[in-house]
């Protein structure tokens, strides 16, 4: 009786079966081989692999799309096997393949306030300048910015220029400079004292096509011959007095009148201010501006 004993307790401990054991072990290893390949397919994951080769994936697997935080953390490794070093952010961004993708989806416009010099990188170690791109010029960003620098897509390459020059609006282009100078060349004329014949002479020069005008007449400064009337309106009105406003010194001006407001040498400082209504067009200055001289 006790030999038969034995007997079962020793069947009881018998080793599984062969073929018990190969078949989980063939499931782990054929999805462990998956996983590398699927892995491997991506090259920034690829050199990640490579780098990492001498310690075990672990049970958890590396995304295909590598974090910035995972690639700042693995040294990056050539094909042939070599060290290249460890990347920063900005470096991992400037690789081929994100930039060829970037430069291709650009889609977003935007004009330059300024001229800008044009990088090959964002980083001032190692960019070469290739050339310039104007100021109020019409250009494509990516959308990508790096190390104070903006990249724009040009002739399907990437370019990287200075933050901060860039805007969505068209600039107006600035008005152009007008100074004192210049002869009258109209065939307008004028009569009164030197500053107001000054005042005629510079408003013709930069204005041709005003034509009219009015010095002398029985009342006031205009009696006098220091008074002038150039006759204009609308927002080439603001112009002229805003060119003899400027000019005033060289002019002779004491005060300029024009849409019921007045600007005096005395009160610079307070700018153009409003004056009481006259009561009609002509006498509010509207369709013309007043320039009284010393």
């Amino acid at each position: 009786m006790a030999e038969h004993r034995h007997k079962r307790d020793t069947n009881a401990r018998r080793m599984p079966k062969p073929y018990l054991v190969a078949g989980p072990l063939a499931v782990v290893a054929t999805l462990s081989t998956v996983g590398v390949g699927v892995l491997a397919a991506n090259p920034d994951t690829r050199d990640l692999l490579a780098a990492g080769s001498g310690s075990s994936i672990g049970s958890s697997l590396v995304s295909a799309d590598v974090s910035d935080e995972i690639a700042e953390r693995q040294p990056v490794v050539s094909r042939d096997g070599s060290r290249i070093g460890r990347l920063s952010r900005v470096e991992m961004m400037m690789r081929p393949q994100p930039t060829a993708q970037a430069v291709r989806n650009a889609d977003t416009r935007l004009w330059t306030t300024t001229a800008l010099d044009l990088w090959t990188s964002p980083l001032e170690d190692g960019a070469r300048k290739v050339g310039v791109v104007e100021e109020g010029k019409k250009v494509l960003a990516t959308g990508r910015e790096a190390a104070g620098r903006v990249e724009l897509a040009v002739d399907g390459e990437s370019r990287w220029v200075t933050a901060g020059y860039l805007t969505d609006a068209k600039p107006e282009p600035e008005p152009e400079e007008l100074a004192v100078g210049g002869a009258c060349t109209n065939g307008s004329s004028v009569s009164g004292q030197p500053n107001v014949l000054s005042v005629h002479e510079a408003v013709c020069a930069n204005f041709p096509e005003i034509t009219s005008y009015g010095t002398y007449r029985g009342d006031g400064e205009h009696a006098q011959g220091i008074a002038i009337d150039i006759m204009v309106s609308g927002s080439r009105g603001w112009e002229v007095a805003e060119f003899v406003r400027a000019n005033y010194q060289e002019l002779g001006v004491s005060y300029v009148i024009y849409a019921q407001k007045i600007w005096s040498v005395d009160r610079a400082s307070e700018g153009w201010r409003y004056m009481e209504d006259r009561g009609s067009v002509t006498a509010n200055h509207y369709d013309h501006v007043h320039v009284t001289t010393y």
